[in-house]
């Protein structure tokens, strides 16, 4: 991994939502695994740690369609039970990270904050559902992409993994339209009438996506905001849109690195295994609820967010409460809440015409795949007591100003404080 990481486009592909920095842990010592896991807030503070009471998501299968998970990261050691590719130049398992640079370890991050097992009983990177099962989906974006066009790929993808067994779907990813593929239709619809909850990222101001895009946009699709450390909207790591069902954490999130190693990264990307790790202990804790009971008890127990009608565009229905969604009593629904695609099909397909794909796995007509987003930055920890240029412009300098100034205020108050006392005891 890089120390400094640039934003990388290619020229087709899903986005994926995510902003990665610097890991900073105190001390001057190497990391222990312990302080990992210190700064896991959202454990406690979403409510996860409380829901474990109940249940840690054994049994329930979710399926990561990413850059392609590294099962073999101590921290997911037996979290991943199946996997494949669908790009056709990754490897078979699904498990080689796909990519260019620091993008390639994206979904390792993803699916270490969702079924992470840590590497001890206070060590490492614990997901929020640490006894679920991951199936993983790689997927080739950008310059890593082959023959197989990028919307091809997560319509094969979401298939592949309901015959599989998922019961949940994470995609941290964005199509960067409003608008998606009719491939996406069909697929979607063999997700909802199989009983499958599909999580998507809303997306990253900060990398491009302004406002929500597919699949968060599709109805039925639970959609996932960003919120920094005290609950408030991230300004660059989320979007906006009508489509967002609930909100998690998205700033100084934890995640394991494909061959070791974690990194602290922000990103909607990361806010939406979260909310699927919620979805897996509801499922978990309630086997007999079917899928639009379970996207109801995640909305319906959130806790309220910072101002705006409920719902509201910033923060869906306020902030996810893991605890309340597998404890709480949650009237019946009979109808997905985020709602329904085969309406939508109906009335807005309608009046389109049949068009064969264009070349890249897009529709006639509709925009071209849109560029792949890699992470800004992503720098290991030791990086940090041996700073490169991004660590010195981003950190060091600031602190150093900061630092300064405090001091030459702190020197200023002291002598007017001596020349007061001076000037008192003469008088």
């Amino acid at each position: 991994m890089t120390a400094a990481g640039r934003l990388r486009r290619g020229v087709a592909g899903i986005a994926a939502a995510v902003t990665a920095v610097a890991l900073v842990l105190a001390g001057a010592t190497p990391a222990r695994a312990d302080q990992v896991r210190d700064l896991q807030y959202w454990l406690n503070d979403y409510g996860f740690a409380q829901a474990w009471n109940t249940t840690r998501g054994a049994g329930v299968k979710v399926a990561v369609i990413d850059t392609g998970v590294d099962g073999s990261v101590r921290d997911l050691a037996g979290a991943v039970v199946g996997g494949t590719d669908v790009s056709g130049v990754g490897a078979a398992n699904g498990q080689r990270p796909l990519g260019d640079g620091d993008a390639a370890d994206h979904g390792t991050w993803v699916a270490s904050l969702l079924a992470g097992r840590g590497t001890g009983p206070d060590d490492g990177v614990l997901g929020a559902a640490p006894e679920a099962s991951i199936l993983t989906a790689s997927v080739a974006l950008g310059k890593a992409m082959g023959a197989v066009g990028s919307d091809e790929q997560i319509a094969q993808a979401i298939r592949w993994a309901v015959d599989n067994g998922a019961s949940v779907i994470n995609m941290s990813l964005t199509r960067n339209t409003l608008d998606w593929p009719t491939s996406w239709d069909d697929a979607f619809q063999y997700a909802f009438s199989h009983d499958v909850v599909v999580v998507a990222a809303a997306g990253n101001r900060g990398s491009g996506t302004t406002e929500v895009g597919a699949p968060a946009t599709i109805p039925g699709v639970l959609t996932v905001a960003g919120v920094d450390r005290q609950g408030m909207a991230s300004f660059d790591a989320s979007s906006q849109g009508i489509t967002i069902g609930v909100s998690a954490p998205s700033e100084q999130l934890v995640g394991a690195n494909p061959g070791g190693g974690y990194v602290q990264w922000e990103g909607t990307s990361g806010a939406a295994p979260l909310v699927s790790g919620a979805v897996a202990l509801v499922r978990a804790a309630h086997p007999e609820l079917k899928a639009p009971d379970v996207i109801e008890r995640i909305i319906r127990t959130a806790r309220p967010a910072a101002g705006g009608a409920v719902p509201s565009p910033i923060y869906g229905y306020g902030l996810l409460d893991a605890a309340a969604a597998v404890t709480a009593d949650v009237p019946h629904v009979s109808a997905n809440p985020m709602g329904d695609l085969t309406e939508w099909i109906r009335v807005h397909r309608r009046a389109e015409s049949p068009s064969a794909p264009a070349p890249g796995g897009s529709a006639q007509g509709q925009a071209p795949a849109p560029v792949k987003l890699a992470p800004e930055r992503a720098l290991p920890w030791k990086s940090f007591f041996w700073p490169q240029w991004g660590v010195l412009t981003t950190f060091w300098l600031p602190f150093s100003l900061i630092a300064g100034f405090l001091a030459l205020f702190a020197l200023g108050g002291v002598g007017a404080w001596l020349h007061f006392r001076r000037r008192a005891s003469r008088e």
